[in-house]
């Protein structure tokens, strides 16, 4: 829609608007000199033309103002010149031409006029229009440098600051009365990045390129102070008449940096995670390849040397033979499925230690004498360095003798015939240390650092010269740091042998009160027998409840071998009648038989009265081995848990332990 003020000056700049009002003014003011004749007479016919010609001619323009003229010389003629009848006919011609050539210049005068107001109008429109717009293009400027959440800094060709908005202010540190004038490199480039931004600066001043211009990079800036923090910048150059400026965006992108660097470290500790998790899913199949292939190796030679045995007639040496092979793998698979317990006692925090005042010379000479006969096998000399003197230690005697074993074993293993082992026993500082060095393979310097991770072994599953799960020396480490030591491996490399050193801390010592020794206050003394023998069980009546029928002619058979009177059962009610028969004085249950299963006879049992059996010794003879099938057995009312399988003289020597707290009663 048009504006009122336009549609008035069209409407006033139109021709029919214009000339009628040439025609109506003229006609108007010969109406109104008619009126007047009466006073100003006849002679002056034109006074009042004359201001119609002009007013015509200055708001109508050239054409109005003659038509004007035209008209008024006419009414001139026809309605006043007839009156004047003394004067002559070119007294009478003359003042209208006069009044012709008057109105004429009088309308080109104010035309002419007319034009250049208008013209001088326009001109101070346009300047009002261009002031008017350059005060709303600053204002505009000024509200975007005001707002802005960016820091807009613009300079000069020589590199000095004309503009610094309030986002530069809070940012830099610097107010825009103290930056204005001063260098920009000064006031936001570090030291070392301000002469390589001045080379820049006259690099575009010469060629029109730079490294910088209309790019976004990124730099490190300073702030009031020194402190540096990382901004993107984009630089514009503003090219004038004059020399060019350039302006400056920058952003503090130090949130966006944290961001992406918490981001970097979570994109890599989930690459991390993932390849732990392809390792270890990787380590877990080769382990389960590993543990099936070291318990068939030794079941392939119980079950080829039983079955050969129970086919044909053998002779005597055969029969050795094969009965020495045959304990020989059944106890590597007691091994296998022991170090299998060991580590998943480790891992779930439930290793329990005998703790006591430990001497460690009687620990490693019975390591030692466990493992002589393999070294012998090999032609491995076993050399052996014990201070006598070397104070004792707090710890698992069993437990240290594990780890004796398990390393002076694989020293053994990874050693060619002929090869020497040796182990010391010495005092370092606050410390005993126990090495084992040996002659064999090494380890390589590769795979040192993960040589006591478990399962991890040096050669594949299916090109391993030497057998094992890979689970000893980790167990080895676990429970030396248990113990409070530490252990360290060490190699020059492949085919140089190798040498581990455990080391445990000295416990505090008091004289005993009968002057004989030493030990520690918390603890108490172990007395060792060497006697071997198996307890005699003569008149001990003992009753074994097991569902497998090989299992309980074993047992029963050990046991009659120390003269003990034995009765079975394969199930829990058949104990239940079988207890008020016999009046054991000790019984041994299996955990997992059909129907009701050892701890619901346990649970039976010590319900019943006394007289009845309730307080019979019972200890639970089972494969259910781990710490928290211990935890459950003497919960349900066992006295004892033994596991499955177990030595002869171990098995006597529970029932005698067992009786003896019947006899006591």
């Amino acid at each position: 829609m048009v504006p009122i003020s336009e549609q008035s000056e069209s409407v006033l700049n139109s021709a029919w608007v214009r000339y009628g009002t040439a025609i109506v003014s003229s006609v108007a003011f010969l109406f109104l000199k008619l009126a007047l004749r009466r006073y100003l007479g006849d002679t002056v016919p034109f006074v009042l033309f004359f201001s119609v010609v002009m007013a015509n001619a200055w708001f109508g323009g050239m054409g109005p103002g003659l038509l004007a003229t035209a008209l008024s010389t006419i009414f001139a003629a026809v309605y006043f010149m007839d009156r004047v009848s003394d004067a002559s006919i070119w007294n009478k011609i003359w003042p209208l031409a006069t009044f012709a050539v008057e109105g004429t210049l009088i309308s080109a005068l104010s035309h002419s006029r007319r034009r250049i107001l208008q013209e001088r109008t326009a001109v101070l429109l346009r300047e009002r229009s261009a002031r008017e717009q350059a005060e709303e293009s600053e204002a505009h400027k000024a509200a975007i440098l005001r707002n802005a959440m960016d820091c807009i800094i613009s300079m000069d060709h020589q590199g000095n600051v004309i503009e610094w908005n309030p986002a530069a202010e809070t940012t830099f540190g610097f107010t825009r009365g103290e930056a204005m004038g001063r260098e920009m490199a000064e006031l936001i480039i570090p030291q070392p990045m301000r002469e390589a931004h001045r080379i820049g600066l006259v690099k575009f001043l010469a060629t029109g390129e730079g490294p910088v211009i209309g790019k976004r990079i990124e730099i490190a800036a300073t702030r009031k102070g020194g402190g540096q923090f990382p901004v993107e910048l984009s630089i514009t150059p503003i090219k004038g008449e004059g020399s060019p400026t350039f302006t400056g965006y920058l952003r503090d992108i130090t949130e966006r940096k944290q961001a992406e660097t918490e981001r970097d470290r979570l994109l890599a500790g989930e690459r991390e995670a993932r390849q732990d998790a392809e390792r270890a899913n990787r380590m877990k199949d080769e382990f389960l390849s590993i543990v099936s292939h070291e318990l068939r190796t030794p079941l392939h030679a119980i079950l080829g040397w039983s079955q050969m045995l129970a086919k044909r007639e053998v002779n005597k040496e055969d029969l050795t033979e094969g009965l020495q092979v045959i304990e020989r793998n059944a106890r590597v698979q007691t091994q296998i499925i022991e170090d299998i317990l060991d580590m998943s006692r480790i891992i779930s925090g439930k290793v329990r230690l005998d703790v006591q005042r430990v001497d460690l010379p009687s620990v490693i000479e019975a390591a030692i004498q466990a493992v002589q006969p393999a070294a012998d096998a090999k032609g491995i000399r076993l050399q052996k360095v014990l201070d006598p003197l070397t104070e004792p230690v707090s710890g698992d005697p069993a437990r240290l003798q594990q780890i004796v074993w398990n390393l002076i074993s694989n020293a053994i293993k990874f050693t060619p015939k002929g090869g020497r082992v040796s182990v010391t026993l010495e005092r370092v500082n606050s410390h005993v240390e126990i090495s084992v060095s040996d002659t064999g393979d090494g380890i390589p310097p590769d795979f040192l650092p993960y040589v006591f991770e478990r399962f991890r072994q040096a050669e594949g599953p299916t090109t391993r010269r030497h057998g094992g799960l890979g689970l000893g020396l980790s167990i080895v480490k676990q429970l030396t740091e248990l113990h409070g030591g530490t252990v360290q491996a060490k190699s020059p490399g492949e085919g140089q042998g190798a040498t581990f050193r455990v080391a445990l801390p000295l416990i505090p010592l008091r004289p005993n009160d009968d002057g004989d020794g030493r030990y520690h206050p918390k603890t108490s003394r172990i007395e060792t027998t060497n006697d071997n023998a198996a307890p005699k069980l003569k008149g001990i009546r003992v009753l074994v409840i097991d569902d497998e029928p090989d299992a309980r002619k074993l047992i029963k058979r050990l046991l009659e071998e120390c003269e003990a009177e034995v009765t079975t059962g394969g199930s829990v009610d058949e104990a239940l009648r079988l207890i008020s028969e016999v009046n054991p004085h000790v019984i041994l249950s299996d955990i997992g038989m059909p129907g009701r299963d050892g701890y619901e006879l346990l649970r039976i049992l010590r319900s019943l009265p006394a007289e009845k059996g309730g307080k019979i010794p019972a200890a639970a003879l089972t494969a259910f081995a781990r710490s928290e099938d211990r935890t459950r057995s003497m919960m349900a009312g066992f006295d004892l848990h033994v596991s499955k399988p177990v030595e002869p003289r171990e098995l006597c020597a529970v029932v005698a332990r067992l009786a003896s707290r019947t006899s006591s009663k």
